[in-house]
């Protein structure tokens, strides 16, 4: 019987590096060059950068989530999940590590999908880091319903021309290439009759409509774009994964995507966990230090206790996907933690700021940007009422109606049948008395 929960030696050391490394090494980016993560570097940033990408690659921790085979290390999900903790306190860890949101979902279906040249052409610079990608599948009137998606994408001689506009398609300022879903065969429904293309940033026809931000960010600098496809032509080598493929590809990508937000939600909640205590040690009142005080003691019990199952939760589900192989089948428990994780973080974010007064509603403190990050969470790659849809779906499968008139949990209903079927025991023991 297997049932362990620790972590090989050897790995184990990896992630004690990388806990040190990007503590001292990379969270410093953050607050040098917050929100320019997905900005391509120009030379001085390279100074910094690329030595701190040539150390994680030493260490062999680049690209974790892909196999050797497209330059990652092949540890899997599980070891992903635990790597994945440690990068989650940073918005510069997972470019210094090459495991970033949206490339790692798109990287993953290039991978599996892609011919081999347009693994050369995008896959490669992609995992080199030297790149950045765009998935822009949302669009305006649909939100993320494919049914409703209105984008197409129609013969054009040999090629294809797309027209439409995509929503929140996040990154396309900087992307150098965008992955774009669009419907070829409106007749077949939405899962069979859309395709995904890969499209250059400088394809004549598309137009960046504006960049929208999130919350307060100043109007017009954000990441998340509308786009306009206005008669953008491709070549037939375009098609990832042949026409008709896009759901099941976006199902792939969408729940990757998912499980790998958990992972990093996990290392965030643990640093606003971290901060809470640090504050209620420090704090001091007129009678003592907050950490004495019931309330805030019960913020920080409540928070552990909140984390420490959901961090279980998302490594199970790891595993779980590295056991099959196939997110189809890890599907239900993909929702339920994307059901549990903007909730999560959020409700440590709020505890961590309570605590720290007036300081945690301040701007010199991270935690009003952690909560507008679980609201973003309870939104992307799905939102989170969509999840629970699919959750009790799943678990409806696994039961079923009863034909009586009471619930097989009736209590005189199976006292009834308990005494029928020890009747001629309980017959023996009252004729004994």
């Amino acid at each position: 019987m297997a049932w362990d929960f620790e972590t090989e030696s050897e790995f184990q050391a990896k992630l004690d590096w990388a806990d040190t490394f990007v503590r001292e090494e990379v969270e410093p980016l953050d607050l040098l060059w917050h929100g320019l993560q997905f900005t391509p570097p120009d030379a001085e940033k390279r100074k910094i950068i690329d030595p701190l990408k040539d150390e994680v690659r030493r260490r062999r921790l680049w690209a974790a989530h892909l196999g050797p085979e497209l330059g990652g290390e092949g540890y899997g999900q599980l070891k992903l999940a635990l790597l994945n903790e440690i990068l989650g306190r940073s918005e510069w860890a997972p470019i210094i590590f090459g495991c970033q949101a949206p490339d790692t979902g798109n990287a993953e279906i290039i991978a599996h999908y892609g011919t081999d040249e347009q693994k050369e052409r995008y896959l490669r610079p992609l995992l080199d880091g030297e790149i950045f990608s765009c998935y822009s599948m949302t669009e305006p009137q649909a939100g993320s319903d494919p049914a409703l998606f209105e984008t197409r994408a129609e013969p054009d001689g040999e090629g294809w021309v797309i027209n439409g506009w995509k929503f929140f398609s996040s990154n396309a300022r900087t992307a150098s290439f965008f992955i774009v879903m669009a419907v070829t065969d409106p007749d077949a429904g939405p899962y069979e009759g859309m395709s995904m293309f890969l499209v250059p940033a400088d394809t004549p026809g598309i137009r960046i409509e504006r960049n929208v931000g999130l919350g307060d960010e100043p109007a017009g600098d954000g990441a998340h774009a509308l786009i306009h496809y206005d008669n953008v032509r491709v070549g037939p080598d375009a098609v990832l994964g042949g026409p008709g493929q896009a759901f099941a590809i976006a199902q792939t990508r969408l729940g990757g995507g998912r499980v790998h937000h958990a992972m990093r939600t996990i290392g965030l909640a643990r640093k606003a966990l971290d901060m809470m205590c640090e504050r209620a040690l420090s704090r001091r009142t007129r009678d003592g230090v907050l950490a004495d005080k019931q309330f805030v003691q019960g913020y920080i019990a409540d928070s552990y206790a909140q984390l420490t199952q959901f961090r279980l939760f998302v490594l199970y589900v790891a595993w779980s996907i590295d056991k099959h192989n196939d997110y189809r089948k890890v599907r239900k428990d993909i929702a339920a933690v994307k059901i549990v994780m903007p909730q999560v973080l959020h409700d440590i974010a709020q505890r961590a700021a309570q605590v720290h007064g007036a300081l945690g509603m301040s701007n010199e403190m991270p935690f009003q940007r952690m909560l507008l990050g679980a609201g973003v969470m309870g939104m992307a790659d799905g939102p989170t009422e969509v999840h629970k849809v699919t959750v009790a779906r799943q678990v409806l499968r696994g039961h079923q109606p009863t034909d009586g008139l009471w619930p097989t949990g009736h209590l005189p209903s199976r006292t009834e049948a308990a005494r029928a079927k020890y009747a001629a025991h309980l017959d023996r023991e009252v004729g004994n008395l």
